[in-house]
């Protein structure tokens, strides 16, 4: 199984969404809390590549954006197969 990363906050309805879509497909994911770290936050934002929105997610590493995006891949049928790849 792939490994999941996901930045989040604790309010963001967006977050709760992309950790239900998720938890939903059975996929375990490492959360980190942006919330009351600006440094955290900071890697967040380089590591996105400029985002600062959350949440983020990453998938074996590869930075997919945030709660649409996740959804998005879902929808046009890509996100089983990323889910399904070993980390490398």
């Amino acid at each position: 199984m792939a490994q999941v990363e996901i930045y989040t906050t604790q309010t963001c309805p967006y977050c709760i969404r992309a950790k239900g879509l998720l938890s939903r497909k059975g996929v375990a994911f490492k959360e980190y809390d942006v919330g009351g770290d600006p440094q955290l936050r900071a890697a967040m934002t380089e590591r996105a590549h400029g985002g600062r929105t959350v949440p983020q997610i990453f998938i074996n590493g590869e930075h997919v954006g945030g709660c649409d995006d996740l959804h998005s891949l879902d929808a046009e049928g890509e996100l089983d197969s990323m889910l399904a790849k070993e980390a490398v």
